[in-house]
């Protein structure tokens, strides 16, 4: 047995043994209109005609940061489809959304499917059903068995906006044979930064294959349409100062409240927009706020905003940068409790000042020269967060000096989606 295979082999073992319990993942992450049976590689419906190019992105940050990707994809390969995955069903939706925004030519050409889950004869029969000229995994997806059947397949692999957290890299040094031998599958490298670069050369033996070429998180679209739907939504309110919390998970949004709290002795009129980041907890979010004693509005439910209304749950699906539009500050989740932050170049991007809690460790990247253009404020706690909201609710020329930063922040970070593109032309050139 080849060294690198009895590590992968082990893993294709464990997968059996936790069978059950991912079996329950596959029940719970799931889309009405789709096939359970996609998780184990099974077509079960239509692909976009061949020759196909195949994306693979995590969930809905994924899904959104690839957009200009995918765009430019279809573009430069006018005679080729273009087949999406997500493993999240909330990634799902977020690839539906972006489907349907795409011109009618494009929209042929474009097509969303489940990532089968990684089980070897799984992993071989997706790789082999869709038959793509190459692959592009988005960030940190390396998955063993896919990968190993996109080598046997003869299928060239990409990774892509290339990510690893030093606490991603603590994690994987304990199963480094079994990386090793996922990463020697990988044609193409394109790493955010040095920084990522030099953790997956911890890894496995990618030097020669590397590039860095930038986060593609800051080539952002034109966002002139959103910022307009979010100046409707305020005359809707009728212009009450607002600051939306995006993203918030588990844990945090009693610390918003809190922070709410304390705003408000100040600034009552102040309206709270909270976006918790999965779908399954918006109920609970609204229980917690009616417990806390908060008059809500739920937007899935078009509850209008009145005067009395303290909170608005931003509880429906692709509108949460039409929800940060509204934003006189925003504040992105994920990031007051340890799990690493979600991205803060969505609101920075539509020109708000952005607050963030310290744990922000996935997004080191970009946060990095946003705080250096004093675009983005790290606050502690909720009492720290309450009163970063109060000193800009009372300095809006404040705001506007911290929004106008953030945008010339990601004016100059762009290029990483042409250096992307080129990188990738070596696998597939122009034309072919």
């Amino acid at each position: 047995m080849h060294l690198l295979a009895w590590p992968r082999r082990l893993y294709s073992v464990a997968l059996y043994v936790l069978s059950p319990l991912i079996a329950w993942r596959i029940w719970r992450e799931q889309v009405p209109t789709y096939s359970r049976l996609q998780r184990l590689g099974y077509r079960l419906a239509p692909l976009p005609p061949a020759p196909r190019i195949w994306l693979h992105c995590a969930s809905v940050g994924e899904v959104r940061a690839a957009r200009p990707l995918i765009e430019g994809l279809l573009s430069r390969y006018p005679r080729h489809s273009l087949l999406l995955t997500t493993m999240t069903a909330t990634g799902a939706q977020q690839a539906q959304a972006l489907i349907a925004e795409q011109a009618e030519d494009d929209r042929r050409r474009l097509a969303h499917r489940f990532l089968p889950l990684d089980f070897p004869a799984a992993a071989k029969r997706f790789v082999r059903g869709i038959q793509p000229v190459f692959a592009i995994l988005f960030e940190t997806e390396l998955w063993p068995n896919l990968l190993h059947a996109c080598r046997r397949q003869g299928v060239p692999v990409a990774v892509v906006n290339g990510r690893l957290s030093p606490r991603a890299l603590k994690r994987y040094r304990h199963l480094r044979p079994l990386m090793e031998g996922a990463m020697a599958n990988i044609d193409w490298l394109a790493a955010k930064s040095i920084a990522d670069a030099e953790r997956f050369q911890a890894l496995g033996d990618v030097a020669a294959r590397t590039t860095v070429v930038g986060s593609l998180k800051f080539e952002m679209p034109a966002q002139d349409k959103t910022l307009q739907a979010g100046e409707r939504l305020l005359q809707e309110w009728s212009e009450r100062p607002v600051w939306v919390a995006g993203s918030t998970r588990e844990g945090e949004e009693a610390l918003l409240l809190e922070a709410h709290r304390q705003l408000r002795k100040r600034f009552p009129e102040a309206l709270l927009v909270l976006v918790p980041r999965h779908p399954r907890r918006f109920d609970e979010v609204a229980k917690l706020c009616q417990d806390q004693g908060w008059i809500l509005s739920r937007r899935s439910r078009q509850q209008p905003v009145s005067d009395e209304t303290a909170v608005y749950l931003g509880d429906t699906l692709g509108e949460l940068a039409t929800l940060y539009a509204t934003a006189n500050v925003a504040f992105v989740g994920g990031s007051l409790v340890p799990l690493g932050g979600h991205n803060v170049l969505e609101p920075a991007a539509l020109g708000k000042p952005v607050l963030s809690g310290p744990f922000i460790d996935n997004f080191a990247d970009v946060v990095e020269p946003l705080q250096a253009a004093q675009a983005l404020t790290l606050v502690e706690d909720a009492a720290a967060l309450a009163k970063a909201l109060k000193l800009r609710f009372a300095d809006p020329a404040r705001c506007q000096r911290e929004g106008d930063a953030g945008r010339e922040v990601i004016a100059a970070q762009r290029g990483a989606l042409a250096r992307t593109l080129d990188g990738l032309a070596r696998l597939l050139p122009d034309g072919q």
